[in-house]
């Protein structure tokens, strides 16, 4: 490192205790108005401004009298770089691109040189100007480098602090908080949801957000990922869901795999409501795929939101059945499940089965010898429906 001479170091020290706050109005004012961001900001204000620029021009000039005299940079977590990081952390703060903070540090910077070499042109030589020039430059890279770190930790901060509100937002509105009208508004905003259209609920255990989103394009929605699914609200355009649903079939078909929808849900505050018809009618599909509709699936939801009586059917209608031989047993069940379906008719059934309409009606009476439940033609018990649902429900599991 070249040395300097004792006389050098004394125009560093004068240099910054009477020229700080003339490079500092020179800053401030170039600064404003070459860059337009700075200018624009309703968040750095002049005097905000001016306190970031004297206290970085401070200790700039600071950190060059130490690299001149030998002392050299100070270490990366030294205190003298407080200035620095406090000016990366404010600004990210208030949301300035980076790229404009470190332009504005390297006007910093080259007006300090012209400032040191102008008023320097008579008290210093030849050497001490290059090595004044070297070391500054190192001191601007140095501190720029302090910026841009505590820039992206305050940005990783507040994406994180940001996400962490969203997460709580969403479960307020999926936990019914969103009947507050206050909290409403304020999650219609974070959303960019309007907060009294009408929306469908949809929730899928797996889902690519970016697919779903271009699938509901002209839709204004909203997603998020949790733990145990994947939830999407869908605002609707016009009074019919159908657009909407048709979009919703093909994203389904896109993904090979099962979405729940809700019911049409009056605002943000049915939100709750509208997720757990989504969730029945998820569950409801198995492992079906394609879109479930909740309005298709009622018997389904009434079924799984009553866990105990969807067991007693099961028991009542089919325990017997279920406890016959696996062949015989299987049997049974798909000529029954083929039979409600059809409305009762014999000779329906045996064309799904494929068999003839006297083994569908002589595997009717075997239903009625080990069950006791007689079966008529005119018509389907709905307590054995709803117990062929169920069981097909536990079977899904």
């Amino acid at each position: 490192m070249t040395s300097v001479d004792d006389a050098t170091l004394a125009f560093l020290d004068r240099h910054r205790d009477e020229r700080v706050d003339a490079i500092t109005d020179r800053l401030v004012e170039t600064i404003v108005s070459v860059n337009a961001n700075y200018a624009a900001s309703a968040t750095v204000t002049l005097d905000d401004l001016r306190l970031s620029c004297h206290a970085n021009v401070d200790r700039v000039l600071e950190i060059l009298r130490a690299a001149v005299g030998q002392e050299g940079l100070p270490d990366e977590d030294d205190p003298v770089y407080g200035a620095a990081r406090e000016t990366g952390r404010r600004r990210a703060e208030q949301g300035l691109p980076l790229d404009d903070v470190l332009r504005s540090y390297r006007m910093g910077g080259r007006l300090i040189w012209d400032d040191l070499v102008e008023v320097g042109d008579t008290a210093l030589d030849a050497l001490a100007v290059r090595e004044i020039g070297t070391r500054l430059w190192e001191v601007v890279d140095a501190t720029s480098a302090q910026v841009a770190t505590a820039y992206h930790h305050q940005e990783l901060t507040l994406v994180r602090a940001d996400e962490q509100q969203r997460a709580e937002l969403w479960e307020g509105v999926l936990g019914g908080r969103a009947r507050e009208p206050g909290f409403a508004r304020e999650a219609a905003l974070l959303l960019d949801l309007p907060a009294d259209a009408d929306l469908l609920v949809v929730v899928a255990t797996e889902l690519r957000l970016r697919v779903a989103e271009q699938a509901l394009g002209l839709h204004a929605t909203a997603w998020v990922r949790r733990t145990a699914d994947v939830v999407g609200l869908v605002a609707l355009r016009d009074d019919s869901p159908a657009e909407a649903l048709h979009a919703l079939e093909r994203l389904s078909a896109e993904t090979d795999g099962a979405l729940g929808v809700s019911s049409v849900v009056p605002g943000l505050s049915a939100v709750e409501h509208g997720y757990v018809q989504a969730s029945l009618a998820l569950r409801a599909q198995g492992r079906g795929v394609g879109l479930a509709r909740f309005d298709d699936r009622l018997p389904e939801a009434l079924l799984l939101g009553s866990p105990e009586v969807a067991s007693r059917l099961v028991e009542r209608w089919l325990g017997p059945v279920l406890a016959l031989v696996p062949g015989e047993s299987r049997a049974l069940i798909d000529t029954l499940v083929a039979w409600v379906a059809s409305g009762g008719s014999a000779t329906r059934t045996a064309a799904v089965v494929h068999c003839h309409r006297n083994t569908v009606a002589n595997r009717l009476h075997r239903f009625t010898e080990v069950t006791g439940h007689r079966l008529s033609d005119d018509a389907v018990p709905v307590d054995l429906d709803l117990a062929l649902r169920a069981w097909r429900l536990r079977l899904a599991r």
